[in-house]
């Protein structure tokens, strides 16, 4: 396989093509046939032996990847060849394959790219952690991002404003404060042209901020502590400006206000639960829509270099993405994604133009113990059939437990979601099936999607439908489904 490999300490243009031997997973790793690679700062460090984490020599920079599962370790279970997938693998991701702790790798979510996938763990995963555990920012509280139209800058404006806050950005050019405004920066700041310190005061008030979001450090880190309010917080995120600045503390005294390292890495290693319950809320915003990140560029691999250099010469706006290798694009029906494109997934109006069409197919779920132990715990249903592992195997022709039928019926309005997103929707109630049929027992560790149909669209007024949906869930290596239903969800808009 084909990797760029970091050879002996340098800059980018150091970094060399090589042919080496295609990888065998460790019993708790996967191998991920790498599709996309993204570029941040860390990278450029690493490279140089300038970063806290030191891989021994030769070694594949890139830190973050999305593909898909090659093989699996002896011990690994929640994880299968073929399963779509992104990881924090520190490096080793500009590479045709990577080896990873399985517990670092996540299930793409349906509707993610791989673009989308290698583009939100270090942006999205430190700018989260920092405003969210660090910080604790509230709504209404104001929060300035300097370095703001950089990955993480841009993600910490994105967040910052889903969270309620009114967002300060401040960047190099004009150019770059115009993306920040379409990504919900409320105000700017050129501190290219502008001083920052007194164009803070005056968008304040006199009153300063509560909150900076600082990943570039240097001769900006002073001014921004000096313009802060009564008890704010300073987040320290990185030094992309070059210096680490040296801060008087008398500062902190004065202002009544913490300064806070924001180690991601270290925070997904130390609270691991922590941190996919950040990723599970981020998940959800990005498949609502409510986030996505700006992509400044697709290199190949080849171009690894250029990218980083790029990075460094703060070129880049938004994220940097390398595209390993190439991928097929999986397509909604060709119906669907005209009507989409001319934006007729804006109302329940335009909704009712697919009465009668396919909605198109999921992505699988795989059903693990877990969720059923979890089902069974919060339905009260703890048959031992499905919560008894060990008399399962010994006493059903299945090999082990089965989930219960309503909970593969329960993945309905998450697979349908990623299907058919509805901009207008302010409200949506599941109202349950109108007919049902379990036709198939589906074993743990199997597989399940769903393929939907649009059958009925009743208005009951301009802005309230009752629709009606005909779902199969296919069960993976099965002749028969798992089960049939006719869904049924009222919309208000």
């Amino acid at each position: 396989m084909k990797a760029m490999q970091c050879q002996q300490f340098g800059p980018p243009e150091s970094l060399i093509m090589a042919d080496v031997a295609p990888l065998v997973a460790g019993a708790k790793e996967v191998i991920i046939k790498v599709m996309a690679c993204g570029v941040n700062f860390p990278d450029t460090l690493i490279i140089q032996n300038k970063y806290q984490f030191k891989p021994e020599l030769p070694f594949a920079p890139g830190g973050e990847v999305a593909g898909v599962i090659a093989s699996v370790g002896a011990e690994v279970k929640h994880l299968k060849a073929g399963d779509k997938v992104f990881a924090l693998t520190g490096w080793g991701g500009f590479a045709e394959q990577v080896a990873i702790n399985a517990n670092r790798v996540f299930k793409m979510a349906p509707g993610m790219d791989f673009v989308l996938a290698a583009s939100t763990m270090y942006t999205y995963g430190t700018s989260y952690h920092a405003l969210k555990d660090r910080a604790e920012l509230k709504a209404g509280e104001t929060l300035l991002v300097l370095g703001a139209a950089g990955g993480v800058g841009l993600a910490a404006v994105e967040l910052g404003k889903l969270m309620g806050a009114t967002v300060i950005a401040a960047a190099s050019s004009e150019e770059k404060l115009a993306l920040c405004t379409t990504k919900g920066a409320d105000m700017t700041i050129n501190y290219t042209t502008e001083d920052l310190k007194e164009r803070i005061k005056e968008l304040t008030g006199g009153k300063g901020v509560d909150v900076v979001y600082d990943p570039v450090g240097d001769k900006f880190a002073e001014p921004a502590i000096r313009s802060m309010a009564w008890k704010g917080r300073y987040l320290v995120v990185g030094f992309a400006a070059g210096e680490i600045p040296k801060i008087p503390l008398n500062l902190a005294l004065l202002k009544g206000c913490a300064i806070m390292g924001v180690f991601w890495g270290s925070f997904a290693e130390r609270e691991p639960q922590n941190n996919l319950k950040n990723f599970m809320e981020l998940l959800a915003h990005f498949q609502s829509g409510k986030l996505r990140p700006h992509i400044h560029k697709l290199y190949t691999l080849e171009e690894t270099p250029d990218a980083l250099n790029d990075l460094l010469n703060r070129k880049v706006i938004g994220k940097a993405v390398v595209k390993v290798q190439d991928w097929a694009v999986e397509e909604k029906p060709a119906f669907v994604a005209k009507l989409m494109v001319e934006g007729s997934f804006a109302n329940l109006k335009s909704v009712a133009k697919l009465v009668g069409q396919s909605l198109g197919t999921s992505d699988w779920i795989e059903i693990s113990q877990t969720m059923v132990d979890q089902f069974a715990e919060s339905t009260l249903d703890n048959q031992w059939i499905h919560v008894d592992v060990e008399k399962a195997k010994a006493e059903t022709p299945f090999g082990g437990t089965i989930a219960h039928g309503f909970m593969v019926l329960s993945f309905a309005p998450k697979m349908l979601y990623a299907m058919m997103p509805l901009e207008s929707a302010k409200m949506s109630l599941n109202y349950g099936t109108d007919k049902v049929r379990f036709i198939s027992p589906v074993p743990t560790g199997s597989r399940v999607r769903m393929t939907a149909v649009l059958k009925a669209v009743e208005f009951a007024s301009e802005t309230q439908a009752k629709i009606f949906i005909e779902c199969t869930f296919e069960l993976e290596n099965s002749t028969k489904p798992a089960c049939v239903a006719t869904l049924i969800s009222m919309v208000f808009e």
